[in-house]
């Protein structure tokens, strides 16, 4: 295996297509309207402050999320501002019919951000207030905490359910399975066809979505240090240990990876694969066939020795 080969590759679903980064390019494939595949090419930008965080164990999961976030939304706009417009129509794209896409961004960008910012205090209060209503029944602390992780993972499991049964984000999860099966085609030697991708699992140790449930587990285990009671203590409490809860979830993510070849140690990435059963769905063909041209398209770039320095389209 070369030395290319062996670095770690990440992506994201977009509406109709995949995005792969390296270390410093990102591209992104979509099917367009006439069946055509369209390219977007961008350089991965990062500052200093981001690139020194991500030296630093249990802050690096912090400023990798920031910087997955900035990264991922000129990706994000692309595709959701092409994907159902046909290629002689670009130039003529109305303003109302993007405005009208805005939601869409959100509703997919949701998923990669929502245990960050406003997403991430939401799902982090929510089950404060639904646990409290129990104190009468259940006061005790660890009580408290244990029925706040519940509602906390009832509420993430029936977000992500309710989402995944519309079209647009159903498909959205079909390319994220198809992501998943291109990284472990590679990972694994294998051809880089639809037929040997399509062998491969849909789901994938180092996904996003694994990272999101260990935020729950992780965060069960961080609020049994601090009181439950009073109420705005525990508000307070919950708002400033998410900086905390992020960077150790993130390094447990990384662990179960680490790991995952271990036969006694792989099960702890376990719950991590459960829920991609969620949010990742088997892809066809021609969805597989857009995630390997992506993938591709960043090797080439990058075996090429080729940099891009801003958001570029490519037919």
């Amino acid at each position: 295996m070369s030395k290319l080969q062996k670095t770690a590759y990440g992506g994201q679903a977009v509406i109709e297509g995949v995005m792969f980064g390296g270390k410093k390019i990102m591209v992104t494939a979509i099917r367009r309207k006439d069946q055509s595949i369209e390219y977007f090419q961008s350089s991965r930008r990062s500052n200093r402050v981001l690139t020194a965080l991500k030296k630093i164990p249990f802050l690096r999961g912090i400023a990798a999320i920031i910087e997955a976030s900035a990264n991922g939304t000129q990706h994000l706009n692309f595709s959701s501002e092409r994907y159902d417009v046909h290629p002689n129509e670009d130039d003529v794209i109305k303003e109302e019919k993007k405005e009208s896409k805005l939601s869409l961004i959100l509703g997919v960008a949701t998923i990669g951000v929502l245990s960050f910012l406003f997403g991430k205090v939401l799902f982090t209060l929510i089950p404060v207030f639904l646990a409290n209503l129990t104190r009468p029944i259940f006061a005790s602390d660890l009580a408290q905490v244990v029925i706040e992780s519940f509602f906390k993972l009832l509420l993430l499991l029936g977000y992500i359910y309710a989402i995944s049964q519309t079209p647009l984000i159903k498909r959205v999860f079909q390319y994220h399975g198809a992501e998943h099966k291109v990284i472990n085609a590679y990972e694994n030697n294998q051809e880089l066809t639809v037929k040997s991708v399509q062998a491969q699992s849909r789901l994938h140790y180092r996904c996003g979505s694994s990272f999101i449930l260990f935020t729950v587990v992780v965060g069960m285990f961080v609020y049994l240090l601090v009181p439950t009671d009073p109420l705005w203590l525990r508000v307070v409490n919950r708002l400033a240990l998410i900086p905390v809860v992020l960077g150790l979830s993130f390094e447990v993510l990384q662990l179960t990876n680490k790991v995952r070849h271990v036969p006694v140690l792989r099960f702890l990435g376990y719950p991590g694969l459960w829920l991609q059963l969620l949010t990742t769905k088997e892809p066809k063909d021609d969805q597989v066939e857009v995630a390997i041209a992506s993938f591709q398209e960043l090797l080439r770039i990058e075996n090429e020795g080729k940099s891009v320095t801003g958001g570029e389209q490519v037919s």
